[in-house]
């Protein structure tokens, strides 16, 4: 206490002679203050400067006092204070005692840890030691599982039956062969030469064996009447695996099996495709062969001129009609030669060529199916069906050749793409390069027999072909017939290569038509046979459907226009000075008249129109009911004739009126009631 006391002390001392000693700078006290004067206690200082002093003094006085009573107590605990510090030195001493003690422990403790360390390390060595010679173990293994051959595995691949155990062992040989060849490290151990001759000769065996048993089965496809498709499917399939190991592990094998089913198969499937072809033949219809002409250089038209039995004969050369069915059925399966040959039925050549070419897809598809399959070989196809290919196109190069049969030609087409259609949702493209050969010989094949039957037309003499009488013409019906055919196959399967030549075909009928009529000696007649060729033409190809529509109205305009034309012949006839009197002196609208118009001009025309007019119109009414082809036709004929005859007579009545006394010629004037009675009475008969 009085050490504290006398600390104090000497504190104050220090300030005082501390602020005595020092020299006090003016400028930084006023900065001292200026920087303090919002403190509350400093300004107190600063106000009550003297009595503060006093107090400081009174407090230095108390100070004294406390001080030697601080020193007092501490001389009286002086004894206290030597035994503490004599207890603080013992435990000094054992404390470094202690430490040493430490000390020592953790130098032992180090030298465990090394030990632990060096155990460590020596473990990590035992492990690494385990652990490879695990890992040679198992590899060793391997090597001598892989590279040995099992006397069980031996005995199966020399002596067993090819199956599915045979198949089994084949892969486990497999994977030994492989092995061994896929690591140049291993193919360089001494082990591996001991037994790599026994790998050899067992795979030699194994490829023999295979060999044999398959080309066993490639042999039985050659026997006639066999299913190849069967033996396909219910052992070649079975063994698919052999293959593949001829494949990766005898490639020269492999070759020659390969070379063996595609010489089999080529030779099996000619020959089915030859006896079919020449079935077929037994059942074919000859339409437009070239032994329809007389010559070479004849025409179309002469298959037509011989007669219409021999037109009936061979109207399918012209008319689709139901040959259009086809093309419905070419899902359908094809012929079957002896069940047809038991009917007597023969078919138009297209349904030969449908069936052919059904036979076709069908086998193709079977057999690139397999292919892919069996051999993962997509090209051995095609050398499989060079023969089937060639014995194909033998047959179609010998009949299209002799075929002038065009609406057979264009069907056979459309048969063509609509096949291709059904390859391709089948997914498979084996047959693409086929059809577009089939197409590209038979589209020029058609172009040559639609431009000898268009050339027959412009070519054919009129005068020798012309018949007595204003019917619609054979011919000219065979080729409108022709024209609706080829338009409704051109819709169903064209491509824009028909257009043309339609546009041909139909300038050469208008022309035919025109050379036909100009052999008749009058107008009327003339107009007449276009008249009822027209209509016939109409009627035709209102049949052929909404495709026809395009050359329909063609010919209705040109119906049209001959009707006018046939109506003016026939009133000119019957009617001829009443036409020619209103057409010289009343326009039709009735508004202006010649000035020179008397009575003596009109009276002829009054008197003789109603001498005959009834006369005349039952004549009309008979010779265009027995002239025209088609009562409709016929009817709107009349209905024009008549029409056109009320309309003049009204404008002769017109022109009677302007003229001044003509009373005399009223009782002669028909009325255009009895006209219109009359006209209604034979529309009634129609």
């Amino acid at each position: 206490m009085a050490g504290t006391h006398k600390k104090r002390i000497e504190r104050y001392i220090t300030f005082d002679e501390e602020s005595e000693s020092e020299d006090i700078s003016l400028d930084e006290l006023e900065e001292e203050l200026e920087e303090h004067k919002d403190y509350d206690v400093l300004v107190s200082l600063l106000t009550n400067g003297e009595k503060q002093r006093g107090m400081a003094t009174l407090v230095e006085g108390d100070l004294g006092h406390t001080e030697e009573a601080l020193i007092q107590d501490y001389i009286e605990d002086n004894d206290s204070l030597v035994l503490l510090h004599d207890q603080i030195h013992d435990c000094d001493i054992i404390l470094s005692q202690i430490g040493s003690i430490l000390s020592g422990f953790q130098v032992h403790i180090g030298l465990i840890s090394s030990e632990i360390r060096s155990l460590q390390e020596k473990s990590w060595d035992i492990s690494l030691k385990l652990r490879n010679r695990k890992f040679v173990e198992t590899k060793l293994a391997g090597f001598v599982e892989e590279i040995v051959a099992p006397p069980s595995l031996v005995n199966i691949l020399v002596n067993g039956e090819v199956n599915d155990g045979y198949a089994r062992s084949l892969e486990i040989l497999s994977r030994k062969l492989k092995f061994v060849q896929d690591d140049p490290l291993i193919n360089a151990s001494q082990a591996l030469n001991d037994i790599k001759q026994e790998l050899e000769r067992l795979r030699q065996k194994a490829l023999s064996k295979i060999s044999s048993h398959i080309m066993e089965i490639f042999f039985a496809m050659r026997k006639p009447g066999t299913n190849i498709q069967i033996l396909q499917q219910n052992l070649l399939q079975k063994h698919r695996y052999l293959v593949l190991f001829l494949k990766e592990h005898g490639s020269e094998t492999y070759g020659d099996l390969c070379a063996s089913y595609v010489d089999t198969m080529n030779k099996v499937l000619s020959t089915y495709f030859h006896v079919y072809v020449e079935a077929l033949e037994r059942l074919k219809l000859n339409i437009g062969v070239i032994s329809d002409f007389s010559g070479h250089d004849t025409s179309i038209i002469d298959i037509i001129i011989r007669g219409r039995e021999h037109l009936r004969n061979h109207g399918f050369m012209f008319s689709l009609g139901e040959r259009a069915n086809i093309l419905k059925e070419i899902h359908q399966p094809g012929l079957v030669p002896h069940i047809s040959q038991g009917n007597s039925r023969k078919y138009p050549y297209e349904v030969i060529f449908r069936s052919l070419q059904k036979l076709l897809m069908d086998t193709a598809s079977s057999e690139y199916l397999f292919l892919e399959s069996f051999f993962g070989e997509e090209s051995l196809f095609y050398q499989v069906f060079e023969g089937p290919f060639a014995v194909i196109g033998q047959h179609l190069d010998i009949t299209l050749a002799n075929c002038h049969d065009a609406v057979c030609l264009m069907l056979i087409i459309c048969i063509t793409r609509k096949h291709q259609l059904v390859m391709c949702d089948r997914r498979l493209p084996c047959l693409d390069n086929y059809f577009d050969k089939a197409l590209m010989y038979l589209w020029p094949r058609f172009k040559v027999v639609f431009d000898m039957y268009l050339q027959s037309l412009y070519q054919c003499d009129a005068q020798t072909i012309w018949i007595d009488g204003t019917r619609p013409h054979h011919i000219a019906r065979c080729y409108v017939e022709f024209t609706a055919s080829l338009v409704q196959l051109n819709a169903e399967c064209g491509d824009g290569q028909l257009d043309m030549n339609l546009e041909r075909l139909q300038s050469a009928i208008d022309v035919l038509l025109i050379r036909l009529s100009q052999t008749f000696t009058t107008t009327k007649l003339q107009h007449l046979f276009l008249l009822n060729n027209y209509d016939m033409a109409i009627s035709v190809l209102k049949e052929a459907g909404d495709e026809a529509k395009k050359l329909q109205r063609h010919f209705e305009e040109k119906l049209e226009t001959n009707m006018m034309a046939f109506v003016d012949d026939l009133l000119m006839e019957h009617f001829s000075d009443l036409l020619r009197f209103v057409r010289s002196h009343v326009s039709e609208d009735l508004v202006s008249y010649t000035e020179d118009t008397n009575i003596a001009d009109v009276e002829p025309v009054v008197k003789n129109f109603a001498m005959k007019w009834r006369t005349a119109l039952e004549i009309m009414h008979n010779e265009v009911i027995t002239s025209c082809s088609n009562l409709l036709s016929g009817m709107a004929i009349l209905k024009a004739a008549m029409t056109q005859l009320l309309n003049d007579y009204n404008r002769l009545s017109e022109c009677v009126k302007k003229i001044s006394g003509v009373s005399t010629l009223n009782r002669h004037m028909v009325s255009i009631t009895s006209i219109s009675y009359e006209i209604r009475k034979y529309s009634r008969t129609l």
